[in-house]
């Protein structure tokens, strides 16, 4: 079984999708994560994330075995990620993997932006996360601060804009949520109550599926 969670960054479906695997014990995949791996990898050539070749090859050459999650977790990788992830060349050579990863049994949890649109549009269920752009701030906000206290609300609310903006109009697999997704808004709910409705419906697409 293959459940798709797609959505804006900070709102939530990380820790929407983790809960996921968690409670049906399935795989689970940050495909945000190997977008920020490219990112990184171009930043440490010295080359530019705009740069559509040397992002291409920074895909094609990617071993995610290579990298630390913990490595990938900042403003600066984050944009340069957002960049690279509108460079259709960068999305085809990470497809594959990303499909494999789903095939495995028993069930896998994918979390990304077009997890239900492209690279798994057959999923058993579809989750689309969302919220408003300032709870979103707002949560990155608290998390950034653990790192960087000089970090200011203003200048993360425009970066979300800005990614938000990016990724809903790149040509190529634009963050749009699949006609068939459930789209859960979490700007009033906390982790628990997301997690839960999450879970509802999940089971009953499970039903649906062994009746």
């Amino acid at each position: 079984m293959i459940i798709a969670v797609d959505g804006p960054g900070a709102a939530g479906k990380g820790t929407l999708a983790r809960a996921l695997a968690a409670h049906f014990g399935f795989h689970f995949l940050d495909t945000g994560l190997l977008y920020r791996m490219v990112g990184l990898a171009v930043l440490m050539s010295g080359r530019d994330p705009r740069d559509t070749e040397a992002a291409i090859a920074a895909a094609n050459g990617l071993d995610p075995k290579a990298w630390r999650a913990e490595d990938l977790r900042n403003e600066k990788i984050g944009q340069a990620a957002s960049i690279v992830a509108a460079i259709p060349g960068v999305r085809t050579a990470l497809l594959n993997l990303q499909r494999a990863f789903a095939a495995q049994e028993p069930g896998a949890v994918l979390d990304g932006r077009d997890i239900g649109t492209v690279v798994c549009p057959d999923a058993d269920a579809k989750i689309f996360v969302t919220a408003s752009a300032e709870i979103r701030a707002q949560r990155r906000m608290r998390e950034l601060a653990e790192r960087d206290p000089t970090v200011h609300y203003e200048t993360v609310l425009a970066d979300i804009h800005e990614r938000d903006l990016r990724d809903s109009r790149r040509s190529f697999a634009p963050l749009v949520p699949a006609a068939d997704a459930y789209v859960l808004d979490t700007t009033d709910l906390d982790i628990e109550a997301a997690v839960a409705a999450a879970v509802r419906y999940v089971e009953n697409r499970v039903a649906k599926r062994s009746a």
